[in-house]
């Protein structure tokens, strides 16, 4: 059967690198990338692909059902991979209902366009042990998170099996959008599966997040803002590692199935700022440890979960993914990105982005 997925917020960070891998490594296969071109959407992240014949853009909102439903159409949607999201809890307490909006509304709005324009090809008799019998072969693939599962104390992992407990706005939404997924898998008997990534980092992510916004503030000679006491610990997954991990998943994965995606990389804040430090100061010929005094501590944010902490054991042991880097790898690698695309940085921090920038952290 051939192929015509659409992978939804693929100009993004994780999406781009989604598409990239999708449209390289399986050249038989149509991909088309659907993104509304919000502030964190970039089709610069896409020029190295943006002429081969199986790569295709497509401007839209997930929250237009009937532009939905023209896409599925004219192209013939055989697959989605769902990335099209709100991400920033930052931004969702500031602005909860555009969360709300484009995460659970425009996912619903989504699994019906796939569930009514799949319908005539599924036969559902063997749906709940898992084999999904059918005509033709679909899958609604669905990337959460970890901020789904709540805060950990000092011990512990979060497994597929872990409860929800969602503390932000930011995850609250996304905790419903799974729950959705899951619905209309047990109600409808779509054939879906779903992820829950922990933080992720690398090359094109916009410098809201810790990460490239430090690696910008430090170029920049700009205070870095570290919540609380710094200590709030978080599991980082190099970004090339989970689309390596979203590809396997949707080829490989059991339908109906969970699967979370972790780095093996367990930071504390202001140690993850401590190593970043050193690698930059080294790159930029700085004297050593003299950024650390950009180090600026902030009042905490609400709501702010003290740890996460993923089991990737079940994607291990059932399908074989295990990260290609370190962390430490994976960091240095990402800085060196972003020296050699200081354009490109400069270009996304600028316009309305350095409004919102300087009212987060009062920088002018």
């Amino acid at each position: 059967m051939q192929k015509n997925i659409l992978i939804t917020g693929g100009a993004g960070f994780i999406g781009s690198h989604v598409v990239r891998l999708m449209v390289t490594k399986y050249p038989d296969y149509q991909i088309f990338n659907l993104d509304a071109l919000t502030y964190a959407g970039n089709l610069e992240n896409l020029k190295d692909i943006e002429k081969l014949p199986n790569y295709h853009f497509v401007k839209a909102n997930i929250l237009d059902a009937d532009a939905l439903k023209e896409i599925f159409k004219k192209y013939s949607i055989t697959d989605v991979i769902h990335l099209a999201a709100e991400s920033h809890v930052d931004r969702s307490i500031i602005s909860p209902l555009d969360f709300v909006y484009t995460n659970v509304i425009g996912t619903v709005n989504l699994l019906n366009t796939a569930k009514d324009f799949w319908e005539g090809d599924l036969s559902y008799e063997n749906a709940h042990d898992g084999t999904w019998d059918k005509k033709r072969d679909h899958l609604f693939y669905h990337i959460s998170t970890d901020e789904v599962y709540g805060s950990l104390g000092k011990e512990g992992l979060f497994k597929e099996t872990t409860p929800y407990d969602p503390n932000s706005p930011y995850s609250a939404s996304k905790a419903a959008s799974d729950h959705f997924v899951r619905a209309y898998g047990e109600t409808y008997h779509l054939p879906i599966v779903v992820s829950n990534c922990s933080n992720n980092y690398g090359p094109n992510h916009f410098p809201e997040k810790l990460i490239p916004l430090f690696i910008h503030n430090i170029i920049n000679k700009k205070p870095l803002p570290v919540y609380g006491d710094g200590l709030y610990t978080r599991d980082w997954l190099y970004v090339i590692d989970h689309a390596r991990a979203i590809d396997l998943i949707f080829h490989e994965g059991k339908k109906g199935d969970t699967y979370n995606i972790g780095g093996f990389n367990e930071w504390t804040n202001i140690d993850l700022v401590k190593l970043l430090i050193t690698q930059m100061d080294e790159k930029l010929g700085n004297a050593k440890g003299e950024s650390d005094g950009l180090i600026t501590y902030v009042k905490d944010r609400p709501g702010h979960d003290r740890r996460y902490a993923i089991d990737a054991t079940k994607l291990n042991k059932e399908l074989g993914w295990t990260p290609s880097v370190t962390f430490e790898q994976g960091l240095v690698s990402t800085i060196d990105w972003y020296l050699h695309n200081t354009l490109w940085l400069e270009n996304v921090t600028s316009g309305n982005y350095k409004e919102y920038y300087n009212s987060m952290y009062n920088y002018r």
